[in-house]
């Protein structure tokens, strides 16, 4: 079941180990190995949980603005331009808007997707 995202207008709290035991159950997660959930998007933030499944990898891609990956359990590895980086539990690795990259899951893995908003606004 898709959630839609809520508002954080009075405040949004969420359980991120029931989040992850919903999209680990998910059948995206169990046919293809990665599932999501978008918990906020409004004009200034966006925020997403990802699960991933060890092995499998998001290609390359980038962002338009500043974004932050936090690692919940496991360790993913992203590839940047000049490097490769290990994002294991408990740490988070924050880009600059346009750097592209992949994500790889060395173990099965779950993280925090935090996107900034345009420096225009």
């Amino acid at each position: 079941m898709k959630t839609p995202p809520i508002s954080p207008d009075q405040g949004a709290l969420f359980d991120l180990e029931a989040i992850l035991e919903e999209l680990r159950a998910d059948q995206q997660y169990v046919l293809e190995g990665q599932a999501s959930r978008t918990l906020i998007r409004s004009a200034d933030l966006r925020i997403v949980v990802i699960a991933l499944q060890g092995g499998r990898t998001i290609s390359e891609h980038h962002a338009k603005v500043t974004a932050s990956v936090q690692t919940l359990s496991g360790h993913i590895r992203l590839q940047l331009p000049e490097r490769s980086v290990d994002v294991q539990t408990g740490q988070i690795l924050v880009m600059s808007a346009g750097v592209t990259h992949d994500v790889h899951a060395e173990t099965d893995s779950a993280f925090v997707l935090t996107l900034g908003w345009p420096a225009s606004q």
